[in-house]
């Protein structure tokens, strides 16, 4: 066991691990296809909002919980009330929910990758090649286990050595492939259109509905509500500004996002002539919609190598968090060194995804409550278990241990310029917007609404 808690070496460095945890496959398909549905530039309008506000009440008071704390999500609930240490627990579910699935999901993007990389953009376009893949046993589980072996490699050299020099190389990368990809997408005949829709706010599509959907993307896109954050504040060094560092993280993940609706919204606004419902939601935009968008544009194979070259590199920075978290639990739990944690968690998202691969071959005959086994895990960790963790942390800080606690972590750095207006955000507006997040996903996912 390690004789003290990891940190990361720097400031930046912090910044980017903490923003490569938000930045995920959330920002490059989801983010892009709720602009799409829900107005466009409206919705873009709403999220910037959303961001400075919502938000970072969120992060700043995790990332404080847990550098106060020096704990992962139980022990640092533990740590502030003991009556709240369930909360860590809900809070710790979420990442073990939520990392086999994920790790499934990036074996796709790998295949895909390989795919287009050796030529076989055609192959990648046609209308079966997707479910054909997925419903396979083999080649699914091999990208799958090839994927989690990355992420697992990443987490087991620790937290300096490891997640922060990997987030140092990706991130910077990432950036840069996002810009590059997103420039060529604009300037494509016909694309114009596509940039006006995703910019341009439509205030006649404005709507409470449109507001709930940029909650829920803003809540789940910035690794929210599942121990992560609060994970990583423990590894952050008290010199840290952590006002500004939560800032920074915000704007890293809402230009990466942003880019993302750049890139795929014009694309498929060109292929489609316009039709807002080409962007389905789910997988079938990124492996089934957008290789038929490259397969029909000049330099498409290497223009979508490149795209699944970037996704990988979201995707890895955020199940990199996911199982840094994962690990961290256990070794506080149980006190194991971290190559030990490692390996144990990783057998684990193996044997689980492993579960969840065959949902869509083998076992797709396992319906629970109606959904698919990925889906069905899915609506648990981001529909329930998410806006809950969300909401009885700001009771717990709001309510009982009160909004000094963050405040006095925060003032470490210097003054708090906004601690009004956070109390008022954790205390009141930011759990009425969750449970309205709460009641609103449930619903749709159960069918109870249409939107």
């Amino acid at each position: 066991m390690e004789k003290k808690r990891g940190s990361f070496s720097s400031k930046m460095g912090f910044v980017l691990a903490a923003a490569g945890s938000a930045v995920g496959l959330g920002n490059i398909w989801r983010f892009p296809y709720l602009a799409a549905k829900y107005g466009g530039g409206i919705f873009l309008l709403i999220y910037l909002i959303l961001t400075v506000t919502f938000g970072f009440t969120l992060m700043i008071t995790e990332i404080a919980i847990g550098r106060k704390t020096g704990l992962s999500a139980v022990g640092a609930f533990q740590a502030l009330d003991k009556r709240f240490k369930f909360v860590g627990y809900l809070a710790c579910l979420v990442p073990f929910i939520i990392t086999p699935y994920y790790c499934v999901i990036g074996g796709w993007v790998i295949k895909y990758f390989v795919t287009f990389l050796t030529g076989h953009v055609g192959d990648a376009a046609s209308d079966t090649y997707f479910t054909t893949f997925t419903s396979l046993t083999g080649s699914p589980l091999l990208w799958f286990t090839i994927y989690v072996l990355l992420t697992a490699i990443v987490v087991a050299f620790g937290v300096e050595r490891g997640i922060e020099t990997a987030s140092r190389v990706i991130m910077p990368i990432l950036l840069v492939l996002i810009v590059g990809v997103t420039i060529y997408s604009i300037t494509r005949p016909g694309a114009a259109e596509g940039v006006k829709y995703y910019l341009l706010p439509d205030f006649s599509k404005f709507s409470a509905t449109t507001v709930l959907a940029a909650m829920g993307q803003l809540f789940y896109s910035l690794s929210l509500a599942m121990g992560i954050m609060i994970t990583y504040g423990s590894y952050m060094k008290k010199d840290n500004p952590l006002e500004k560092s939560v800032r920074q993280i915000e704007i890293f993940d809402t230009c990466v996002a942003f880019l993302a609706g750049m890139m795929i919204v014009p694309s498929v606004f060109v292929f489609s002539g316009g039709n807002e419902e080409a962007l389905s939601k789910g997988p079938s935009l990124m492996f089934i919609t957008l290789p038929k968008v490259f397969d029909n544009m000049t330099l498409g194979g290497i223009i979508g190598a490149v795209f699944f070259l970037l996704v990988l590199f979201a995707a890895l920075t955020s199940s990199i968090s996911l199982m840094e978290t994962n690990v961290s639990i256990v070794r506080d739990k149980f006190g194991w060194d971290r190559g030990k944690g490692t390996v144990i968690v990783g057998i684990y998202v193996l044997l689980m995804g492993a579960v969840v691969s065959l949902g869509f071959g083998p076992l797709s005959f396992i319906k629970i409550l109606g959904f698919g086994i990925l889906d069905f895990f899915d609506f648990v960790s981001n529909s329930v278990l998410m806006p809950i963790v969300a909401i009885l942390t700001c009771v717990c800080i709001g309510f009982f241990v009160g909004t000094k606690t963050v405040e006095d972590e925060v003032e470490i750095n210097g003054k708090f310029k906004i601690k009004k207006f956070y109390r008022v955000m954790v205390k009141w507006v930011a759990p009425i917007c969750l449970v309205m997040i709460l009641v609103f996903a449930i619903s749709e996912a159960l069918g109870l609404i249409s939107v």
